[in-house]
């Protein structure tokens, strides 16, 4: 099943979904396996160690440092990975609003983790981006 590449589709279809749960980064070091178990929703692994994005709750109870604490909204729409231009666009208009992202594309959807504070704000920006694109 493949996904959508035309990007006026991609935008005016990515129907931005704000997920009720707080999340964090935490890097890690040792055998990847150990730290599974703590079900990250999503993982990278660096040089540096192995970056685990996991629930708030899951870090303070596994006493793991992390930085800033976000909110996670997805984009709804079927995004292929080769599509062109959807992560510009949905960063140009975070930028607009003064909003960081950090932005995960997986098979079906793109995740854009935002800082909790602006989570409101940026889904406004998201549905509005969405809106343009419909010609609304």
């Amino acid at each position: 099943m493949s996904g959508e590449t035309d990007l006026r589709h991609l935008l005016g279809g990515m129907n931005p979904i704000l997920g009720e749960g707080e999340y964090v980064y935490c890097t890690v070091e040792g055998d990847a396996a150990f730290w599974f178990a703590l079900e990250p929703i999503g993982t990278f692994r660096e040089v540096e160690g192995l970056t685990l994005i996991l629930e708030r709750s899951t870090a303070d109870a596994a006493r793991l440092s992390y930085g800033p604490v976000l909110r996670l909204i997805t984009l709804s729409v079927h995004s292929a990975l080769e599509a062109v231009g959807l992560t510009a666009a949905v960063s140009a208009a975070l930028t607009r609003a003064g909003i960081s992202a950090n932005v995960v594309a997986a098979f079906y959807h793109d995740h854009i983790f935002v800082p909790a504070a602006d989570a409101e704000r940026a889904l406004e920006a998201l549905q509005e981006l969405s809106r343009e694109a419909n010609g609304q």
